[in-house]
């Protein structure tokens, strides 16, 4: 099993900045794709980005050019860099992993955004 752990949500003006991070633990040798998705009330929960195990990534068109998904491996975590925020990223920011076996998910950090 893997577990997950996020910081790094809060409360930031529009035009502001946050980063997420996401450390994995358990059997981590096992993760090909770690991301982020995100659910903001009464909407469904969607993807916002992923990174493979080789470093390539893919965006929601909503994000794109705005966010970065990044890891380390040397800590085995997985970064979110949120630029440029805008009132409707507003959600709480879910980390995900996959592996053979399935998706494990964190806890959830919330991110709001003040116009």
């Amino acid at each position: 099993q893997v577990q997950l752990v996020e910081s790094g949500g809060g409360l930031v003006q529009a035009g502001g900045s946050l980063r997420l991070s996401c450390t994995p633990s358990g059997s981590i040798f096992s993760i090909n794709v770690m991301g982020w998705s995100r659910q903001a009330p009464g909407k469904q929960r969607e993807l916002v980005a992923i990174i493979t195990r080789t470093g390539s990534t893919n965006y929601a068109d909503s994000v794109k050019g705005r966010f970065i998904i990044f890891r380390d491996n040397n800590k085995n975590t997985a970064y979110l860099q949120m630029n440029s925020l805008k009132p409707e990223d507003t959600a709480v920011y879910y980390c995900h992993a996959d592996r053979p076996a399935g998706r494990s998910w964190g806890q959830g950090t919330q991110v709001t955004v003040s116009s």
